[in-house]
């Protein structure tokens, strides 16, 4: 910090641009002086690894495949890596690489399609709001781990809630009984397993789900009932913003020194969290569970597996949501973006079958401690990471440390996730407006943070876990496979596949037909009809969210679809704009607004060759009917 005094960083956010000569964020080693560029490749590796390893491959991967037969479900997950995920994480970064620009710039290509760009920022922005909040969870729960024993450890008398420390789900109690918590938690096991007539059903909570709802989220009741704020979330979504706004004050000159920490501390602690897992009695039969001898081949002829392999390998990637495109164009030009989507995709697949084994090796103790199946004790989403698997690190020797290392790699993974995301939103208004952000880009970036924690209060009510729900249901769903779906449409038949795997040799140099073959096939039959199958499947069969039990009141499904359709509103009225501003016939504007624009070139001069020289931008141009702008003009850069 020492090298980076306040001076310094005032100098950084008020520099005034008249003296400057240089962007902040730009070294002289840059291949790209304006933009600037990686400082090396494995900074760049690291930060796409960090964007795609996610809280999805923690929490969400696990529990896939405990639903969809173990073992088998591997089969289904990496056909559809091979089928989807790779080639559209190719395609991705090799667009953004080209031209060197952001997710709307990148739509040079296709002018009449630039609303998909915007539409992926927005998704990035209204996302980038609750992740922030899942950070916060994460950062609270490391300091509270800070403690011995743990507080979810046990059941609190200072709360008012049917608890017990064994779990015994639905417990039966007198009618006439007093519904205390000492009651219900010392009732016998044969009242339990031989209830009478004269008894009721009462659900009784594990102490980390008491925690959870009465003491971390303090949750209300539901959507309707806001509350005040919960302040020790506020600080902590507080303190999550600073750290992203610090790592990125630089942009990537300071993020990509950040990740090698963040993008690697994560291995270290599923590595030290299954070594211990396995030593544990009952790891063995969680294991099993998980990927082993109860392996149901079966459920490979059921089409909901399939489904499930291939939104998973989608969402994990972090496909259609600008990140790829983003963190690519920071590239060199001829950088090998065909190894490094393979080193990507696959690092990220084998994190999710790997952090598998950690997890369920804890469960499996848990499971055994508790003397019940395995089945019961795996939850999915916030239930395994604030419920499941903090109940049972609580029983390990030793917990606290435990817990700290776990909800520590959280964090990791969590900010990873979050640096991309406004690393999207930052360039994206960099590109645009680059006369007015170039020299200010410390202060754009704080800006962003700022306004995205004031954003994320409501999500730190106590009805702010019924948002974060809310929006992850509705945005980051089948909204991405609409976008993804443009984007094949777009780059493949209408900008034209062949003219993009010459794009991609400018990069490359040349490769043989049968290189090509497989990719062809990929990105202009396979992964679209895919993607078709996942999205009108996941339309039939949507069901309204709900968190638990608790459903959502109707205004909040219709605030749901509200965000939907401000999301992908931008494409029609992006090319509707365009439309009206094109000169000629409907036809004639149709037309030009599908052949790329003027501005659609690598970025420097020295990359363009003969096939974007000046002469064939301006041959170009004689035959189009788009009236000349001026790229300086701030329509230019996004509409």
């Amino acid at each position: 910090m020492r090298k980076y005094g306040w001076n310094s960083f005032k100098d950084l956010i008020f520099r005034n641009p008249a003296v400057v000569d240089q962007d902040p964020h730009v070294d002289n080693g840059d291949e790209n002086p304006e933009r600037g560029n990686w400082t090396n490749k494995r900074e760049y590796i690291l930060s796409t690894i960090g964007y795609a390893v996610g809280l999805g491959n923690i929490w969400r991967f696990p529990y896939l495949a405990y639903k969809n037969g173990g073992g088998a479900f591997l089969i289904p997950y990496f056909v559809m890596l091979v089928v989807t995920g790779i080639p559209l994480f190719f395609l991705e970064s090799a667009l953004g690489q080209f031209c060197s620009q952001g997710p709307i710039n990148t739509w040079r290509a296709v002018p009449l399609l630039q609303g998909v760009g915007i539409a992926m920022v927005m998704v990035t922005l209204i996302v980038s709001i609750y992740y922030n909040v899942i950070i916060a969870y994460s950062l609270y729960y490391m300091f509270a781990s800070f403690q011995f024993p743990l507080p979810w450890s046990s059941c609190s008398s200072s709360v008012d809630r049917n608890c017990s420390d064994t779990p015994i789900g639905a417990v039966f109690i007198p009618c006439s009984a007093d519904l205390s918590v000492s009651l219900v938690a010392n009732w016998t096991e044969e009242n339990i397993t031989h209830p009478s007539t004269d008894m009721v059903s009462v659900s009784v909570q594990s102490p980390s789900e008491q925690y959870w709802d009465l003491v971390a989220l303090q949750r209300s009741s539901g959507l309707d009932e806001t509350g005040p704020v919960v302040w020790h979330l506020a600080l902590c979504l507080l303190l999550s913003s600073i750290l992203v706004a610090a790592a990125l004050i630089r942009g990537i000159k300071s993020s990509g020194k950040v990740v090698y920490f963040t993008a690697t501390f994560p291995y270290v602690v599923i590595i030290i969290l299954l070594i211990r897992g396995v030593t544990l009695e009952g790891a063995r039969d969680g294991i099993e569970f998980y990927i082993g001898s109860q392996s149901n081949l079966t459920k490979l002829t059921e089409a909901q597996v399939w489904k499930d392999a291939a939104t998973q390998t989608f969402y994990s990637l972090s496909i259609g949501w600008g990140g790829v495109m983003t963190l690519a164009s920071y590239s060199n030009f001829h950088n090998n973006v065909f190894k490094d989507s393979f080193v990507v995709t696959l690092t990220n697949a084998g994190t999710s079958v790997f952090a598998g084994f950690a997890i369920f090796s804890i469960l499996g103790h848990m499971a055994h401690i508790y003397k019940m199946p395995v089945g019961q004790v795996v939850k999915e989403g916030f239930g395994l990471a604030f419920i499941a698997y903090p109940d049972a690190l609580s029983k390990l020797p030793i917990s606290p440390l435990w817990s700290i290392l776990f909800f520590f790699m959280l964090l990791t993974v969590g900010l990873d996730s979050q640096f991309a995301g406004i690393e999207v939103i930052s360039t994206c208004l960099l590109d645009a407006f680059p006369n007015i952000f170039k020299s200010k880009r410390a202060l754009l970036t704080s800006t962003t943070c700022a306004i995205l924690y004031l954003l994320g209060l409501p999500c730190v009510t106590q009805a702010g876990i019924y948002w974060v729900t809310l929006i992850d249901q509705f945005v980051a769903s089948w909204v991405l496979l609409v976008l993804v779906l443009l984007e094949i449409i777009g780059v493949c038949y209408i900008y034209g596949g062949n003219r993009f795997i010459k794009d991609i040799e400018m990069m490359l140099g040349h490769k043989s037909f049968t290189f090509w073959l497989w990719w062809r096939a990929c990105w202009f039959f396979i992964s679209p009809c895919i993607i078709v199958v996942i999205l009108i499947w996941s339309v039939m069969t949507f069901t309204p969210p709900r968190y638990g039990e608790v459903q959502f009141p109707v205004w909040g499904l219709a605030l749901g679809w509200c965000m939907v359709v401000f999301i992908l509103l931008w494409i029609p009225v992006v090319a509707l704009y365009k439309l009206m501003r094109t000169k000629g016939n409907p036809w004639e504007r149709v037309k030009s607004l599908c052949s790329p624009s003027e501005e659609w070139h690598p970025y420097l001069d020295v990359h363009r060759g003969q096939r974007y020289s000046e002469e064939r931008c301006r041959h170009r141009k004689k035959h189009t009917n788009r009236p000349e702008v001026n790229v300086n003009v701030i329509t230019s850069s996004w509409l």
